[in-house]
């Protein structure tokens, strides 16, 4: 029975059951029920029209356009198959909110719009490539009238400050998906999301890692399903994969020059003689312009005084500073900026290679992306610890603006993210900048493996750690 003849006999029944009463109906529903706890219904065969694949885009240019290149595969796909075509998204497309990269406030928008015609919701990267038949092929693995949530599992080893040390007894025993490998909602499960999203609050303010907060969105403390397993997706190629990812440091061609990038390094007294030789020891030598700022100035780093106290806290007074040094004649003319803190550790080689893929002439945010309030219209920005990225562009934009720091220890990060979204500037993500120590995230995870940056010195030997993630084995020759 096709799905059109299907509906017509519910409505019949329907209509029928309203004739005979209330009565019949009550018994027809709890026969109907009994049955369903007995035998389940038999799947809904689901084509490529009731699809809804979400690419994961964002707005700068070159994220633009990879994603409707991968756009333009898949509907070239499907034309191949002849069997309709599944409904493609381009994410940031959805609406003139940056926020919606969190997922949770675009949500309603296609609960409302989609809702009624499409059985499944599948969200993939930019760099995700999917094999369809394949895709509908698991797809029809399972019942679509039910609440299903599906993807690539990644767990935590141990307890991760990033998770804010959740489920610390078994920290493997939650599982959330690999974004890379892509990943599914039913029906029924996303317009329960979307309901939830417009009716209550979150229990955070923040959003940290979106792969694993969705994941604890869904299961919402064991009332909602868990991810399911799906060999089919995968990060990696192999037989019967449905889906399969290429990398997160893509080739736009030769790194650009080392003169192309300034290095700021934010420090104070107290780290000169603990921090700063570490930086030394590890990815100085990789950067041509590089200097470090502090609260005094030290001719044995050197250091350079901005004449900002240090903050325990944020350090907005200082990184203003520093943008407005960069814009200076006091530092060499470079298309980038990199600011980082003296306990970060940098690849500045793969650095080089990823900012190939971007223009210096846009402005240009780039990091690894959190979010401030993004269900309530909040604002996004690049985590300081991970790294901020800035085009010159971007930087004279936001000294030339109104806006400023409220105070000298606000935090940097989010002023500048506030600032950023207030002038229209996309906060633009990649997953190789990292707020965190490796062994914060999953061992698994895919950007781990050829990672720009890890922050924090705690219980963790730094040198080490630059070697076997960041130190590359193999150096080309040097711009």
């Amino acid at each position: 029975m096709s799905h059109h003849d299907f509906v017509n006999v519910c409505k019949l029944v329907c209509l029928l059951l309203l004739w005979l009463g209330p009565s019949a109906a009550d018994t027809h529903t709890g026969h109907a029920r009994a049955a369903g706890r007995q035998e389940p219904s038999p799947n809904l065969s689901v084509g490529l029209e009731e699809l809804v694949l979400v690419i994961q885009s964002q707005r700068n240019s070159y994220h633009a356009r990879r994603a409707n290149q991968r756009k333009g595969e898949i509907l070239q796909q499907a034309a191949e198959l002849g069997q309709g075509a599944p409904v493609i998204l381009l994410l940031h497309e959805q609406s003139d909110y940056e926020g919606d990269w969190s997922i949770l406030p675009a949500l309603p928008h296609l609960s409302a719009t989609y809702g009624q015609s499409a059985y499944w919701f599948f969200f993939i990267e930019e760099e995700t490539r999917v094999t369809l038949a394949a895709l509908l092929k698991v797809l029809n693995r399972y019942q679509v009238e039910e609440e299903c949530f599906l993807g690539k599992p990644l767990h935590d080893s141990e307890a991760s400050i990033i998770h804010h040390y959740a489920f610390s007894e078994d920290p493997s025993s939650f599982n959330y998906p690999d974004p890379a490998a892509g990943w599914a909602l039913s029906k029924p499960l996303l317009q329960r999301l979307a309901g939830r999203i417009q009716h209550e609050h979150l229990k955070s303010d923040f959003t940290i890692d979106l792969k694993y907060e969705i994941a604890l969105y869904i299961w919402e403390e064991g009332n909602g399903p868990k991810l399911t397993a799906v060999p089919e997706f995968c990060t990696e190629t192999r037989d019967n994969c449905a889906t399969t990812f290429t990398t997160y440091l893509p080739d736009c061609g030769g790194p650009v020059s080392k003169k192309d990038v300034f290095v700021a390094v934010k420090t104070c007294q107290k780290f000169h003689s603990e921090r700063v030789p570490l930086v030394k020891a590890t990815w100085e030598k990789d950067a041509e312009y590089l200097e470090y700022y502090s609260d005094v100035a030290d001719a044995s780093i050197p250091s350079v005084s901005l004449g900002v106290p240090n903050t325990e806290r944020g350090h907005c007074g200082k990184t203003f500073a520093i943008l407005r040094r960069f814009l200076s004649k006091a530092a060499p003319k470079a298309e980038w900026l990199l600011i980082v803190d003296d306990d970060t550790l940098v690849s500045l080689p793969r650095l080089r290679q990823l900012l190939r893929c971007y223009d210096p002439k846009e402005a240009v945010s780039l990091g690894e992306r959190y979010g401030y309030g993004l269900v309530q219209k909040g604002y996004s920005y690049s985590t300081g610890g991970g790294g901020m990225v800035l085009s010159r562009k971007a930087v004279s934009w936001l000294v030339s603006s109104d806006c400023s720091c409220y105070s000298d220890d606000a935090p940097d990060d989010m002023v500048l993210g506030r600032c950023f979204t207030s002038l229209g500037v996309p906060i633009t993500h990649s997953p190789l900048f990292h707020q965190a120590r490796p062994d914060d995230y999953s061992e698994t995870l895919v950007s781990l493996r050829q990672a720009i940056s890890f922050h924090k010195h705690w219980n963790i030997d730094p040198v080490a750690i630059y070697n076997h993630w960041l130190r590359d084995p193999h150096p080309q020759d040097e711009l």
